[in-house]
């Protein structure tokens, strides 16, 4: 047997959010949201997806939408790469999905709690071990966690499991260890099987059950991938190397400001094309450690707008 990616964008909507996933879908969210207690007794899918051809490969995907017990909506998101930004993205969509419930006249009293699960192929947080982290609003000084928990986001880090197949004994890590190992299977393993959402996952994830035109675009998806992620590579070791050729360039100017503006301008121009007057001056007001970090990022930017978000952002 040969199982489908279930990180790729089609096939995490196909397992989790078709019209007969119902069951898997309340199984996962429970071994990931409530370390796997029977908590979430109900759900709705919401826009039920249904296998139509493949769209422009995204960044980011909002995957899966649904409603569970206590009419809490959970947005769960699963992003392969790594890309600029990210983590406050994370937080727009999460902020979004709560405001965005109310309709023109109604009252705030119609909001309900919103649960961002965000499932990522790289780490999140470096400094941390733990697989699964959980947010929420608390006070800073004794924990005091905000009423009602408006507002939560979960993240689990695939590269973080470390737990192989014999070692796994809950119903989280077989939750997340299909996430991670699945593509890499030839069979169900009976630990995996034993579980009968895992197990019909597993057979909708299998190759061998896709019509052709499925077959296509999970490998028009797997191609788009392999090629971001190239370009992603490729991009950091570039800004590396004009990070260099941008400290060559102050010490020979004798870290005169001027001509490192200059510089980054050329840079900046041969990347994105023509930058308008006001942004350079924006650019030209940069300390010398903004420049060298713009120099760096540079290579994250397809268009104006990325150069702009990036000069906007005080933590730059």
């Amino acid at each position: 047997m040969r199982f489908i990616n279930p990180k790729t964008d089609f096939a995490f909507k196909k397992i989790f959010s078709s019209t007969d996933s119902k069951d898997i879908l309340k199984s996962f969210l429970n071994a990931l949201l409530y370390a796997g207690k029977s908590t979430i007794e109900d759900l709705e899918i919401i826009d039920p997806y249904s296998p139509p051809s493949l769209p422009i490969l995204k960044d980011t995907f909002l995957d899966v939408k649904a409603r569970i017990t206590g009419n809490k909506l959970v947005i769960i998101e699963m992003q392969i790469l790594n890309v600029m930004a990210f983590d406050k993205r994370v937080v727009y969509n999460a902020a979004k999905a709560f405001y965005t419930q109310l309709k023109a006249g109604q009252g705030y009293s119609k909001l309900n709690p919103v649960i961002a699960l965000t499932i990522t192929d790289f780490e999140m947080f470096a400094h941390r071990d733990k697989v699964i982290s959980h947010f929420t609003f608390a006070d800073m000084d004794d924990n005091f966690v905000y009423p009602d928990k408006p507002l939560e986001m979960v993240f689990v880090e695939l590269p973080k499991f470390k737990k192989e197949l014999e070692e796994l004994e809950s119903l989280t890590d077989k939750w997340i260890y299909f996430m991670k190992q699945t593509s890499s299977l030839e069979t169900i393993p009976e630990t995996m099987g034993a579980i009968p959402e895992i197990e019909k996952a597993m057979r909708i994830a299998n190759l061998a059950n896709l019509s052709l035109e499925e077959l296509e675009d999970v490998e028009k998806e797997q191609m788009l991938i392999e090629d971001r992620r190239g370009e992603i590579l490729k991009g950091v070791e570039e800004g590396k190397e004009i990070g260099k050729e941008i400290g060559k360039e102050i010490g020979k100017q004798e870290g005169l400001q001027e001509g490192q503006v200059r510089l980054i301008i050329r840079l900046l121009e041969r990347r994105l094309g023509v930058i308008d007057p006001d942004t350079q001056t924006r650019i030209s007001e940069l300390s010398i450690a903004q420049l060298e970090n713009l120099g760096e990022a540079l290579l994250d930017f397809s268009t104006s707008a990325d150069l702009i978000a990036w000069l906007a952002d005080d933590n730059n």
